[in-house]
Formats: C-alpha cells, sequence, structure tokens
C-alpha cells in the first residue's frame, strides 16, 4: 500500500506554532502519494482557520508550490477535504459550497488537470490562468448579477473582477503581473463574444488571446457555455484570410448595431 506521512512530535502543537505545516503535510502527501498518518492530519480539520494568520505574501509563495506541483487537481481536492480551501480562498470556497450543478467545480478541477498535463510535459504554465479559473466562480456570479442591474457584459465581468481580486488579495497576495492578466482572460470572455468585423483580427493579437481562447474552452467542455462560440473560434483561427473574413463580416452583430442608427421618420 502506499506510504504513510507522520509528522514528528506533537501535530497540534506543531500546527499551532506555524499553521503552513498543514500546507506542507498536504503538499508532500499528494506529492508522494501518501496517507496522511491520522494523528498527524485529524488536527488540521480544526486548526484550518489558523491560516487566517499568516501574512497573505507568505500563503502565496505556498499556494504556489501547491498548484505548480504537476498534481494541482488532487492538492485541491485535499485542501477542501481538510477546509484549508476556506482561508486561503475564501470566495471560492463559498462558491462552490452553492455550486448545486457541480459545473463550477468540475471546471476548476479541468483547468488543474490540464495544468498538471502540462507540467508533465514540461510545457510553461503560467500562475495567471490558474488563479484565473480558481476565482471565476466568484467572478462569473458577481458579474452576473450585476448584468442583471443592465450593464453590458464587458463592464460587468471588468467589475467584478476588480471586486474579487481586490478581496482575494486580502488572504493570499496575488502580484500584480499576475492579476492584471487574469482580469484580461475574465473580460476577452466577453470580448470574443464581440467578434464581428475587424474585432476577431484584432483580438487575435492580444497578447492573451490564446489563454482567453483556452479558459473559453474548458468553459465549454464541461457545459458552462453552448459550444457555438468556441467553434467559432477554433475555426477562424485555422482558416485561410478569405474564409476568415466572410467569417468575422458573417457574425450577426454588426449588420443588426447598423440598422438601429437609421432616423425614425416617426420621431419627425
Amino acid at each position: 500500500g502506499a506510504g504513510q506521512l507522520r509528522m514528528i512530535g506533537e501535530p497540534d502543537a506543531r500546527y499551532q506554532e506555524d499553521p503552513v505545516r498543514m500546507l506542507r503535510a498536504i503538499r508532500f502527501a499528494t506529492k508522494l502519494g501518501f496517507r496522511i498518518e491520522q494523528q498527524t492530519e485529524s488536527p488540521i480539520f480544526e486548526l484550518a482557520g489558523l491560516l487566517e494568520q499568516i501574512p497573505a505574501a507568505r500563503l502565496y509563495e505556498e499556494m504556489l508550490k501547491l498548484l505548480m506541483s504537476g498534481v494541482a487537481e488532487q492538492t485541491l481536492e485535499q485542501l477542501r477535504h481538510y477546509n484549508l480551501l476556506a482561508p486561503l480562498f475564501p470566495q471560492t470556497s463559498k462558491a462552490l459550497d452553492a455550486d448545486e450543478s457541480g459545473v463550477a467545480q468540475s471546471f476548476i478541477q479541468l483547468a488543474m488537470r490540464n495544468t498538471d498535463a502540462r507540467i508533465q510535459e514540461e510545457k510553461p504554465v503560467t500562475p495567471a490562468f490558474l488563479f484565473a479559473a480558481l476565482l471565476w466562480e466568484p467572478v462569473r456570479l458577481k458579474a452576473q448579477a450585476l448584468r442583471d442591474q443592465g450593464k453590458s457584459w464587458i463592464e460587468s465581468l471588468q467589475l467584478a473582477g476588480d471586486l474579487v481580486v481586490r478581496e482575494q488579495v486580502q488572504r493570499v497576495s496575488i502580484p500584480r503581473r499576475f492579476s492584471m492578466p487574469m482580469r484580461d482572460i475574465w473580460t476577452m470572455q466577453a470580448r470574443l463574444d464581440r467578434r464581428n468585423g475587424k474585432r476577431a483580427f484584432r483580438l487575435m493579437e492580444h497578447k492573451k488571446f490564446r489563454a482567453a481562447y483556452d479558459f473559453l474552452l474548458l468553459r465549454t467542455e464541461v457545459g458552462e457555455c453552448g459550444p457555438e462560440l468556441a467553434d467559432w473560434w477554433t475555426e477562424f483561427q485555422s482558416a485561410d484570410e478569405n474564409k476568415s473574413r466572410t467569417m468575422a463580416a458573417d457574425v450577426g452583430g454588426g449588420k443588426r448595431r447598423r440598422r438601429r442608427r437609421k432616423p425614425n421618420p416617426n420621431q419627425a
């Protein structure tokens, strides 16, 4: 059977001395495929909240190690199991608890699984994509509420992204060099929909296009959105110049908007 991870000394006291040891136990056990020995694991459930006292910058470093280990999918499952996700990502934890359909959970699992696969294949991985995926459900829910108040989808995603990041960095201080591209990935979920005329070509030039497109593929794969948009972009990217121009011209959005501008004779 699998090996066991055992804490030297009194686990309870060791965790209280430095609560980050709970995260280390998870990281080593998951990485080595070990089980955490019962006396080492049982205090974690009760003491998880102690992580709230740890500086957000230190927790960011720990979080990176956990997610870039090549076993992010299992690691995240373990964090949830031991009540450790709530002190680290309170908004995500709350959104997952309320996730009746299981779509949000599937989305995060798939994002982590894909990241793990990339790490195994020694392909580059950006923390921005990982954190964007982890925080997507809270962003989506907030954006949906703003959209229901009549704001545009792009503006809703921008505002929601700002609010969620601002709250998140108090617990795990994701640096701006990653939180800025995270916001791009989120708002581009709306921009990818506005793809008529020259817009589609401009979007493809955006430095975050590839990440935003991959993000859209994940959302599509878990059934969060229908396949039409992802299929369109997949085809558009491989189309030759004539075909891609025709595709962009055929997107419905542009034509409708022009018609609305005609002066209405009844207003005279």
